[in-house]
Parts: structure tokens; sequence; C-alpha cells
């Protein structure tokens, strides 16, 4: 928690980056490529509350646990299942519906 002064004068720009970033490096290639790109174009949309949901749901530690809950194999947390993560879920299905129309798959 060092660095909780310093991310009070963040700008929402370098916040942002900083959220990208987190999302494109999970260690799970599957949530990095669902995550990753919602960061990116999502993210600049929500709102300060939905990019702390989203900051919380980076923060957790078992990206396997994680997905888990994207792709509705394991129960989604309380605490995770509000509607970040349902923007997160209609994310993954648009996107991987546009890359299977692209050929990927």
């Amino acid at each position: 928690m060092a660095d909780t002064n310093a991310r009070a004068n963040e700008t929402r720009q370098a916040r942002l980056g900083r959220i990208t970033f987190r999302a494109w490096r999970r260690g799970f290639r599957e949530a990095d490529l669902v995550l990753g790109p919602f960061a990116e174009q999502v993210g600049p949309t929500l709102d300060d509350a939905e990019l702390d949901a989203l900051e919380a749901l980076l923060m957790q530690d078992d990206d396997h646990a994680l997905y888990a809950w994207i792709i509705q194999t394991a129960p989604t947390p309380p605490e995770h299942d509000g509607p970040v993560m349902q923007k997160i879920r209609a994310f993954m299905a648009e996107h991987v519906a546009a890359e299977v129309a692209k050929g990927a798959g």
C-alpha cells in the first residue's frame, strides 16, 4: 500500500495505462486475451467506480479462477459479480465472435 498516496494524484490517463498494463500481463494467456482488449477498448468508457471494480478484479492472484468467473465455469464471488463482470462477459462474447468471423479458432 505504499503507493496509495502517489495514486491519489494519478491522472485518469495514467490510471488507465496502469490498468491496461496489468490486464495484459495476467500470466494466463486466455485471461490476457480477454482483459487486455477489454481494458484498452472499454476501460476509457468506465466511470471511477467501475475502474475501482476492474482494479479489484485485476488484484486477484488466481488467474485461472478469474478466467473461470468470466466464462462462468465457476461461481463468481459476490463482490466481483456486478456490472463490470457483466461488461467483461459481454465484451468477451463479442470479441470472440469477431475473431471467429475473421477466421480465428
